[in-house]
């Protein structure tokens, strides 16, 4: 039986990431306006097991970055702002009994499944739409987004990308995957 991987970061991987971290916010301020980094920072040091997930999303390409942020209860919310889906999270279908469904030319896994191995979440709909408004993303890839149950049902499920300067929403049968479709991961803190 194989051991499940370590959810804390040695302190030297700790400190590199949330450097790198600091970095992008700093750099993308626009994103999170009025956030200052040192209560996000906080979060992510209070919670290693999310500080974790960060890492993951980042060492696949994600390049995570603050997209909001409750003053309230201090909840910061990740997501992937790299432009394009993140390449090392590509080529997968929507979910596990997609996955077991497939009887030839499986893909290696599928966008629930690593999600959920990494502790994050895919975006839905509306905080796709909210990250497009923010910049410009998938012009050239596409990301599985997550599917209304009525339609995961059916077969189905729902990707974006934006294309001719505008956003759309598609759907798609859970079994496709595609060298140009990932998934973008979501991560509250």
């Amino acid at each position: 039986m194989s051991k499940a991987p370590s959810k804390n970061l040695p302190a030297a991987e700790q400190e590199k990431l949330l450097a790198t971290s600091q970095a992008r916010f700093e750099k993308h301020m626009s994103r999170h306006p009025g956030v200052k980094w040192e209560a996000v920072q906080k979060k992510l040091e209070a919670n290693p097991a999310k500080l974790w997930s960060l890492a993951q999303m980042e060492e696949t390409g994600g390049e995570p970055d603050v997209v909001s942020f409750d003053g309230k209860t201090s909840q910061c919310t990740f997501v992937d702002c790299c432009t394009e889906t993140p390449k090392d999270r590509r080529s997968v279908c929507y979910d596990a009994a997609a996955l077991e469904s497939r009887k030839e030319h499986k893909p290696k896994h599928s966008a629930v499944g690593m999600a959920a191995e990494m502790g994050v979440e895919l975006l839905t709909p509306e905080q796709y739409q909210h990250l497009q408004t923010l910049g410009e993303f998938d012009t050239k890839t596409s990301s599985w987004l997550v599917a209304p149950a009525k339609v995961r049902k059916l077969g189905g499920a729902l990707f974006g990308d934006r294309r001719y300067d505008t956003v759309f929403i598609y759907h798609n049968g859970v079994e496709s995957y595609y060298a140009a479709r990932g998934f973008r991961a979501m991560l509250t803190v």
